[in-house]
This record gives structure tokens, sequence and C-alpha cells, in this order.
């Protein structure tokens, strides 16, 4: 069970999905739509099924979270399931457990794995409405993961929790993230051959985007250089009246949502990063694989991710005149930046390889089960 949007959570459950399929695993994706990285797959052991949305006058809403919950008890009677894997808490998790209580008795009792991705603890499981529902589906679920102990210790904290958690770092395919791609059109947007600084985020108030900008600012004064920003978001149209506001609106290019920003980051130097906080940090992690060097905050699991001045930089948050001063100086060695990019993607693949993390899914399966 996942998002279908961009977002982290998304990613992450695709490409496990896709690994589990890989090694001989049956994977059933169940969401709102094929989520954007599944479209590009084809596997035997893959397979979709559309939650539909239902809209009814006397009923509030779209009642999504009924819906897939509906739509799991018929995937799980029709392809005898053993675990569904709920990646969220809230709606997800919540429908896995009410899916497993209102199917057949005569239906395998299938297992329910969740993992939380950051925004399902720090923002909506907190709200009032939420918090109970959010707390009951920790607690209920056969097995919870986070994707950095930093989320694994606020969930504890913000919810009183008692049973284990176990972390699972989020992973990069490295196959995919490299330099050099030929969907790389540096020249496009480089046509001097300026430094290329990159953002990709939702623009959501917690991305910072705004701190971007004013980092791109000051570097821009020093040197040639352009900016990418890649999403969408509450956020853009302020970052774009930023832009206007400082007349670099010749030097910054909005792309929207894109499906392979792996092309993307083939091209740039340098990932801006600098969140109020991240659970992991799964872009950083792929500009990491793509040998960028990431100048970020220090906020939430970041510090799990960057080893400062290896392979890449942290500054405290919201701190936009540390950040500028470290891109400026890497920016302006080359060959230093070019040993930080190649140490960043070393580290990503000693660390984050999906052959690393695969297997800790798998295992936390079989425990579930029994094996």
């Amino acid at each position: 069970m996942c998002s279908p949007t961009y977002g982290g959570s998304g990613v992450v459950a695709t490409e496990l999905g896709r690994f589990l399929a890989e090694r001989g695993n049956e994977v059933h994706f169940i969401s709102a739509a094929s989520p954007f990285r599944l479209q590009s797959v084809t596997s035997p052991n893959i397979f979709f099924h559309e939650v539909q949305s239902i809209s009814y006058p006397v009923l509030p809403g779209e009642m999504h979270g009924i819906t897939i919950a509906s739509k799991t008890v018929q995937v799980a009677q029709d392809y005898d399931l053993d675990i569904v894997h709920a990646h969220y808490a809230i709606p997800h998790a919540i429908s896995a457990w009410l899916a497993r209580e209102v199917s057949p008795r005569q239906c395998k009792r299938f297992k329910v794995v969740t993992t939380l991705h950051g925004t399902d603890i720090t923002l909506v499981g907190r709200a009032p409405s939420f918090f109970p529902i959010a707390q009951f589906a920790i607690e209920n679920s056969d097995a919870v993961t986070t994707v950095s102990d930093w989320l694994r210790r606020e969930t504890v904290k913000e919810f009183g929790i008692k049973r284990d958690i176990e972390v699972i770092p989020n992973f990069v395919d490295e196959a995919i993230f490299k330099r050099g791609l030929p969907g790389c059109k540096k020249h496009y947007y480089a046509p001097n051959n300026e430094k290329i600084l990159m953002h990709i985020s939702n623009f959501r108030p917690v991305k910072r985007v705004q701190d971007v900008i004013q980092v791109f600012a000051r570097v821009q004064k020093e040197m040639p250089a352009k900016l990418i920003l890649i999403g969408d978001g509450p956020e853009r149209d302020g970052a774009a009246q930023l832009v206007r506001e400082l007349h670099l609106m010749q030097h910054v290019y909005f792309l929207g949502k894109q499906d392979h920003t792996e092309n993307f980051l083939s091209c740039s130097d340098v990932m801006l990063f600098p969140s109020e906080y991240e659970s992991f940090g799964l872009a950083a992690l792929e500009a990491m694989a793509s040998e960028n060097v990431v100048v970020t905050s220090n906020g939430g699991g970041i510090p799990e991710l960057i080893k400062q001045g290896k392979n890449g930089f942290m500054a405290n948050v919201g701190d936009v005149d540390e950040m500028a001063r470290l891109t400026i100086e890497i920016l302006r060695d080359d060959e230093r930046r070019k040993e930080i990019g190649r140490f960043a993607r070393e580290d990503a693949h000693e660390r984050f390889h999906p052959e690393k993390i695969i297997p800790q899914y798998e295992a936390l399966y079989d425990r579930v089960l029994g094996r």
C-alpha cells in the first residue's frame, strides 16, 4: 500500500516492490493510481490494483481509507496474501488493519508491516484528530519500521510507543542514479558551462525553498551559476516571486514535477537541501549516488546520512550564509568537488545499496511469518 504521488514514501515502496519481485517474490501494489516509478517496470511478479474513488452526496469526502481497505480484502482473498506492507500510518496502516479484521474467517490472516516515512509522524499523526488512530495503527501492526533512527526516536517520544521499532534505511539504485547519463542536457541549462545547482522537493514549507533561492543568490554574485528546481507544491509561487525580486529569473529554471530526476542529477554539481528536518533525505541520497556534493541542513535524520566534509556538508537550519559559503568554496575547487562526489557515490554504495537493504525487509517478513 502506498501513495502514487511524487514523494519519498511512494518512491521507496515502488523500488522495494521492484527489487522484491526481482528476487522471486509476488508483489501486489494497492494504490489510487499506478506509482510513477512503477509505470516503466515490467515483471511477471508485479501486479497493480487500482483503488477506485467513491463520491456520494451524503458522505463527506471520498472515504479513501475505506476504499483502500475494501480493495485489500478483495486482493487478499484472490491472491492469498502473506503480508500487507503499509507505507504511512494514515491511511494505509489503519486500512490494512481494517482489511484484516473484516476479511472472511476462512481466508488467511495476513500480517501487517508498517513503514513510517516521516510526515505521518511529524505532521499528520500529531494532529489531535488523527493522533489516536496513528497510535493505534503503530501499536497494532505486526512489525513497524522507520527510515532513520531519528524518526524512530520521534515516534517513541510523540506517541509513547513501547513496542520494538526497527530502523531500515532508504536505499538507492546506483544503476539508475549516476554521472554521464545520455538524458543529461547540461548544455541546454548551462550553455556557457556555468555551475549547476539543484533542488528537488514537494515545495512544502518544511523544505525551506526560499532558503534555496537565498543561497543561490549569494553564489550567483560570486560566479556564473544556474539553479534547477524540480517539483511543485504550495511554496512554488512564493519561491518564484523571490526569484523575481532578486532579478534571477534568467538564471533559475522551474521545471515542475519530473519522472526522471536522474537525468538532471547526472548534470548538476551541488544539491541544495536546506529542510527544516528530513526523516531521511532520499533526494539527497540520490544526489550522492549521482556524484553531486550535497549542501544541507542538519535537521532531523540528515546527520545519519551526511558525513561532514566527506560526502557532503551540513549547516544549521536557516543558516543561508553558511550554506552559501560552503557551496561557493566547493564550487571554486573542481578537484575537491569531484573527489567528494566520488566518495559520496562510494558511500551510498557501501551503506545504502539495495542488496544491503532489501534483505533486511525480507528477514523482517520472515520473522513476522514465523519462518
